[in-house]
């Protein structure tokens, strides 16, 4: 770092966390509630957070911030609520319903379900309009480009007030001249619209995803652009010296008018910083292997990290949509602290994915919520203190979270409000542990070969639950655990993919030239465009990956490569990796068979100046750290025991304490089950480690659950 201090933002569906870090590895957490009406409100809550703690102004840290970091929800809530622009889509003739059609079924998990319904579209049907043009698999052209089929196109969008317009056509990768004379013409007759164009943003073959790709962009670009340049103006205000950077979908930074003009890149932001501050946390123990799951007020992600290597996907169907550019694979599921218990036809009690967010909040948050939630659970169970989240600024209500719980769940049920709560809590779990399953086992993981990493305020409350019922024996919470997605962004590096099509077989030296002469291109302008942003050689690194598959098949899979000259000798490192990435996918490859490419990529990360790590002093024994006692309900019994409470802040490097027990830190509670025993390490991370001998249970509380 050169100058005092780096600040990372991870705006999330009830809590902003502000993580803000110095010169000398000291890194202060701050959450404040989320803004959804305003999001640019929650920044300046978490800022005058704190000034209100450390006396710093906002102007004083934003002016000697060399990096200010920025993760977002905005883009995904538009997506989830379909509430972005007023879009509109000009496609070849012919293909205007192909988002629809959709490669013609249902995404996986739906496709013989007749009752499931189909997607809403971002573009409905009036607003698509398609246009004379044809171009062939091999790009030559067959049909010129009727430009005035594209003028009347404008004219339709300008009378019904169309926001953004994204362009799409048949094999424009190949001769993308139609899509760009469509675009000019566009830009002519509506200036003020933001304009998408396909061949531009996603150069790729397969012709659905890139046109879906293109809309979903189309559809939330004006709202990123509002978004970017409110953030933008208000951190100016405050005399930022340097440009506020976004975090992407792709794990890397960029500036602002990037994510404006690839705002499909910020859709998932927040969790996609997750892997790399995973893996920061995980360095002094050599961990690779990790599970991070982060559990907020509205969503638990899940995102993998095997090898050091987090798991990035594209051509996925992301909440109903294609979407083809990379993404780190973030499995998010309707289970936070805000979702809502409540009882099915069939009499049996479920948990979300219903959430009851920041406004109005659990029913604990005294705000008005009145359904009871994970919180209210919590907070019963007596995992949570009544004092109130955030350091107190956040008051709970244990009455009213009760009395949710036994109006809405305990009376009708005829149980206990301990045991529904304990029932709710258990829910919430086990709907947890089947979203670990998909990214583990359904992936061919084994879970127990992996460490589970806790992130988000509310992941402490059910961490060691998790762990052990999924069969990981050991987890590791640091005491940034609360903000780790703000944290894993001001550790992270800028990064920007950049794409080319190439349908070539790898064979001959003419393959081997096109190949390289691709790459070198691709590499060439990603470096400038760093350098430009004042990125030095020596800080640029280049990752490459080609799309491939033996000729006849359908499908392709990814296949990453260090940069090497391509020449036809070289044609062989190729194959072996394919081989070698097939086997590894399928469990199987067939050496003999030809093998061709379809889409080629390079990778171009310039690497910031991390901050130093982390340290806490020694700490005087655990014993010194507590707080006192409360009640809490460990198993379905709903019995209470008599459980210690420590004060986080007062634990230090090489404290140990055994459970049951309960750590408060400022920004989150640390849940220690019977069984698991808590060593503090110096990096600040809580190392918890599970002997079932220690464990005074009888049975499973699952086990107990479904007995009572």
């Amino acid at each position: 770092m050169q100058t005092k201090y780096r600040l990372g933002i991870d705006a999330g569906g009830t809590f902003t966390d502000v993580v803000l870090a110095d010169a000398t590895g000291q890194v202060r957490i701050f959450k404040a509630l989320s803004t959804p009406s305003d999001p640019t409100q929650a920044i300046r809550n978490g800022l005058a957070l704190i000034e209100e703690e450390t006396g710093i102004t906002p102007q004083e840290i934003v002016s000697n911030t060399d990096l200010c970091i920025n993760g977002t929800t905005v883009g995904l809530n538009a997506l989830i609520t379909h509430n972005g622009a007023r879009t509109g889509l000009i496609a070849s003739s012919g293909h205007e319903d192909s988002i629809e059609i959709r490669l013609g079924h249902k995404e996986d998990g739906y496709r013989y379900d007749p009752d499931y319904p189909p997607a809403t579209m971002l573009v409905p049907r009036y607003l698509r309009r398609g246009v004379s043009e044809r171009v062939l698999s091999d790009g030559t052209v067959r049909t010129a480009l009727d430009e005035e089929q594209v003028r009347e196109a404008c004219r339709h969008f300008i009378r019904e007030k169309v926001e953004s317009v994204a362009i799409s056509f048949v094999w424009s990768v190949l001769h993308p001249e139609h899509e760009m004379r469509a675009a000019e013409i566009v830009r002519e007759m509506m200036p003020d619209v933001h304009l998408t164009i396909g061949a531009q943003l996603y150069p790729q073959v397969r012709e659905y995803t890139r046109t879906s790709t293109a809309i979903v962009n189309a559809y939330l670009a004006p709202i990123l652009q509002r978004y970017v340049s409110a953030v933008d103006a208000y951190f100016a205000s405050l005399g930022a010296k340097n440009p506020v950077r976004y975090f992407q979908s792709n794990g890397g930074l960029a500036r602002g008018e990037i994510v404006t003009d690839q705002s499909v890149y910020a859709i998932n932001s927040g969790p996609a910083s997750a892997p790399q501050a995973a893996l920061n946390v995980a360095e002094p123990w050599g961990e690779k292997n990790l599970i991070t799951v982060d559990m907020g007020g509205t969503s638990f992600d899940i995102t993998l990290t095997k090898d050091g290597q987090a798991n990035v996907s594209k051509n996925i169907d992301f909440l109903r949509y294609r979407i083809g550019i990379p993404m780190i694979q973030v499995e998010t599921l309707g289970a936070g602290g805000g979702s809502i218990g409540w009882i099915d036809e069939m009499g049996l009690l479920q948990m979300g994915p219903q959430s009851a967010g920041s406004e109005p909040g659990p029913a604990c948050y005294g705000q008005g919520g009145e359904n009871p939630t994970t919180t209210d659970a919590n907070l019963t169970l007596g995992y949570l203190n009544g004092d109130g989240l955030v350091g107190g600024r956040l008051p709970l209500d244990v009455a009213k979270a009760r009395d949710a719980i036994k109006a809405k769940l305990a009376d009708p049920l005829g149980i206990s409000v301990e045991k529904a709560a304990y029932g709710m809590f258990t829910i919430v779990n086990n709907n947890m542990v089947n979203g670990i399953r998909r990214v583990t086992v359904e992936r061919g993981y084994d879970p127990r070969d992996f460490v589970l990493m806790g992130a988000g305020g509310a992941t402490g409350s059910h961490i060691t639950a998790l762990a052990r019922e999924i069969g990981i024996k050991k987890v590791l919470i640091s005491k940034l655990a609360s903000g780790l997605c703000a944290y894993g962004q001001i550790i992270s590096d800028v990064k920007y993919n950049y794409m080319a099509p190439a349908p070539v077989r790898l064979e001959g030296a003419d393959a081997a030239a096109k190949l390289d002469d691709l790459f070198n291109g691709l590499e060439a302008r990603g470096v400038s465009d760093l350098e430009a942003d004042d990125f030095t050689r020596d800080r640029i690194s280049i990752r490459r990956s080609l799309d491939m598959r033996y000729v006849g098949q359908v499908h392709e899979c990814t296949v990453e490569v260090d940069p090497f000259q391509i020449t036809e000798e070289s044609l062989e490192k190729l194959k072996a990796a394919f081989h070698a990435r097939h086997k590894e996918l399928y469990t199987y490859d067939e050496p003999a068979s030809a093998i061709e490419v379809v889409n080629v990529e390079s990778t171009i990360c310039g690497h910031v100046e991390k901050p130093a790590q982390m340290r806490i002093p020694a700490g005087q024994g655990s014993d010194k750290a507590l707080k006192g006692t409360r009640p809490m309900v460990f198993d379905a019994s709903g019995a209470t025991v008599e459980t210690n409470v420590y004060e986080g802040a007062k634990l230090g490097a090489g404290d140990v304490l055994h459970g049951p027990a309960v750590i408060e830190e400022v920004t989150t509670t640390l849940v220690i089950e019977p069984g698991w025993t808590a060593d503090l390490h110096e990096s600040g991370v809580y190392v918890v480690t599970y002997d079932p001998e220690r464990d005074t249970r009888t049975a499973k509380p699952a086990k107990e659950l479904a007995e009572a």
